[in-house]
Parts: C-alpha cells; sequence; structure tokens
C-alpha cells in the first residue's frame, strides 16, 4: 500500500517540476517557480514513503 501511494505521489512531484520549469504546458502551474522548487521535494517524500514502504514489505 505504501509502495504504490509513494509511486503516485513521486509522479505527481515529477509532473509538478516538469510543469514548474515550463517544459509541460497547458497548466496555470506552468511556469511557476513554485511548483519548479516544491515538485523534487514532493517526489522525494513520494519515493521515501516508497522505500519505508518496502522496508516494511521486506521485514515481514
Amino acid at each position: 500500500m505504501l509502495v504504490g501511494a509513494g509511486a503516485l505521489i513521486a509522479l505527481a512531484g515529477i509532473i509538478f517540476t516538469l510543469q514548474g520549469v515550463g517544459a509541460l504546458g497547458g497548466s496555470s502551474m506552468s511556469g511557476v517557480t513554485f511548483w519548479a522548487v516544491a515538485g523534487p521535494v514532493i517526489a522525494l517524500a513520494g519515493l521515501t514513503i516508497a522505500a519505508v514502504g518496502l522496508r516494511r514489505r521486506s521485514a515481514s
């Protein structure tokens, strides 16, 4: 469960980053510096959640 949630959060962070730097257009987030900075932080949080889920899975 945590692995899937973490992967989705990481994917959202990557999309936010791409929109923030202007690589993905068509949204109000495109070209906004906040999303270029917040996106990698969100992606890192998602990866951390996924890693915790993997550790719990392997410990069981």
